[in-house]
């Protein structure tokens, strides 16, 4: 009969498949990565959290503990610099705490013309949007597959399926991250190992005053909880991407059935600056 509880009770919630394990969120200071966190914690996860700003931080891991009766640790990292993922794994090696759940959430976009858009400002979208995902996956996932347990969540964007003018290098470095959790999720499942992008739309976080982007992109924005829980549910049943939303999920479907170029038109309508619009 215990069996028969616990197996009611996982299924009822999934995210309690991490109870009592470490799980690392990166950009947990805010929005989703917040969102992963205090799921996360509120299901009896421990959590190494990670973001610039300290302050934020310790407060959230402080009241995310006291809450909730887990451990919770923060280290502040600036992951637009090359050498921080590996100052994050030797946090966590210097406690002792063996990851079972990668969330690489941290990301940022820019809004407007390429040309105008301060070069080094793309380049550190790159390098955290891409090269701290790649990194950060490439350090704790041989302990994974060693073990032969382990998940890890890429939170990409629904901007991944298709070229989105005027946010066209965010769109890049999305694509990236989907496709590659989906070629590393089946590279790895055999070894038990659970890998999942989660793909959200328009989402209320302080993504869109970070991008400068305008308000018309998020009329119909969803919230950062339910994001984050889709997510999560998502690894957990194994899925190696998921689309947050059902009009998110129809609009992608829907684009796979017209031309490139026509949807980079149309999405140039809809993102671009009022003085390019007809």
């Amino acid at each position: 009969m215990a069996n028969g509880r616990k197996s009611r009770t996982s299924s009822s919630n999934p995210i309690a498949r991490w109870k009592g394990k470490w799980a690392l969120v990166t950009g947990a200071s805010a929005g989703i990565g917040r969102a992963l966190a205090e799921q996360l914690a509120a299901s009896g996860a421990n959590l190494v959290l990670t973001a610039r700003r300290v302050d934020r931080l310790r407060e959230l891991a402080d009241g995310l503990a006291a809450r909730h009766g887990m451990q919770a640790e923060a280290f502040a990292a600036d992951l637009t610099r090359p050498e921080a993922p590996a100052a994050i794994h030797a946090f966590t090696e210097g406690k002792r705490i063996d990851i079972e759940l990668l969330a690489n959430n941290a990301g940022f976009g820019a809004f407007g013309y390429t040309h105008e858009i301060d070069e080094a400002r793309l380049l550190d979208m790159v390098q955290v949007n891409c090269a701290v995902v790649l990194r950060l996956t490439r350090i704790y996932l041989p302990r994974m597959v060693e073990r032969r347990s382990g998940d890890i969540l890429i939170v990409a964007s629904t901007a991944a399926f298709q070229p989105v003018p005027f946010i066209s290098a965010y769109a890049a470095t999305k694509a990236f991250d989907l496709i590659f959790a989906e070629g590393l999720a089946e590279e790895v499942r055999g070894y038990g190992v659970r890998v999942c992008a989660l793909c959200p739309g328009s989402t209320n976080t302080e993504f869109q005053q970070v991008a400068q982007q305008p308000d018309r992109a998020f009329r119909s924005a969803e919230t950062a909880d339910k994001v984050a829980r889709v997510g999560l549910e998502a690894l957990a049943e194994g899925k190696s991407s998921v689309i947050s939303g059902g009009r998110n999920r129809w609009m992608v479907f829907g684009e796979r059935f017209a031309p490139r170029g026509f949807v980079a038109k149309m999405a140039a309508k809809v993102m671009g600056p009022e003085s390019t619009k007809s």
